[in-house]
């Protein structure tokens, strides 16, 4: 199994893309600590994630703040003994066009993006150059490479494409501690986010009219992003750092 005795943290591990890489580190032999904003939804995916609870613990708080993510850190090092990943997946989504976007709104992208990976990632880092390295991979989007009209979405893009950024100046700086880091850049990815500024009704009427804009012809799930980031986070990726990978569905590629 590829991560047998490995311990990682999951921010945004309660939902969508983070619990699925949960799941799939655990059940290639791995533990995890989970971070969300829910204790309850963090309890309800911990239990599916393992429902022995030997294998995986839950720290809430918001990852914005850059005490939970030192916190996230020093659970997993005191609970499972290291940390050799870092899974940082926390992020939030909410189409709004550039001209009504208010100064809050921009810092909480910005604080939820890019500050909350930033200081997670640093937390991380310190304790892996302990071990003798580690994996880092952030989520960031292809909303950072590409803007899409039907979803304007300028302070979201910024914010991730200081994550890109931040992907390749951290890849340099700890290579020589043997921690690499790298990041997935997905497209639309079917997760309960759009539930946060959609109805139900309105997630379901919309969602399948993005599939066509995929070369591929579907949205993404879960797992299509999970197994990429689970990659870059094996040994299978050891030679791989700096990289920002689309998963995307062909979207970067170009247009039929």
């Amino acid at each position: 199994m590829r991560f047998a005795n490995k311990v990682a943290a999951v921010t945004g591990g309660g939902s969508g893309i983070g619990q699925e890489v949960a799941r799939r580190f655990v059940a290639e032999g791995g533990a995890v600590v989970i971070n969300g904003r829910d204790p309850a939804k963090l309890a309800a995916a911990a239990a599916q994630i393992d429902p022995s609870g030997e294998r995986v613990a839950v720290h809430p708080g918001d990852i914005a703040d850059p005490s939970v993510g030192r916190a996230l850190v020093a659970l997993a090092v005191k609970r499972f003994g290291r940390i050799d990943a870092l899974f940082n997946n926390a992020g939030v989504f909410r189409p709004k066009p550039f001209l009504d976007l208010d100064e809050s709104e921009f810092d909480w992208f910005l604080d939820t993006i890019l500050k909350g990976k930033f200081f997670a990632a640093q937390a991380a880092a310190a304790a892996m150059r302990k071990n003798g390295g580690g994996a880092i991979v952030q989520t960031g989007s292809m909303w950072a490479l590409q803007a899409v009209g039907a979803t304007p979405s300028a302070a979201y893009s910024a914010a991730n494409a200081g994550v890109h950024a931040m992907v390749r100046n951290l890849a340099i700086e700890l290579a020589p501690d043997r921690i690499r880091i790298n990041a997935v850049a997905p497209a639309v990815v079917e997760t309960p986010v759009y539930g946060t500024f959609m109805t139900e009704e309105q997630v379901k009427a919309t969602l399948p009219g993005f599939n066509a804009f995929h070369p591929l012809g579907r949205n993404g799930q879960p797992r299509d992003v999970a197994e990429a980031i689970l990659f870059l986070a094996s040994e299978q990726a050891s030679w791989i750092t700096g990289a920002v990978l689309p998963v995307d569905g062909g979207v970067m590629a170009g247009r039929h």
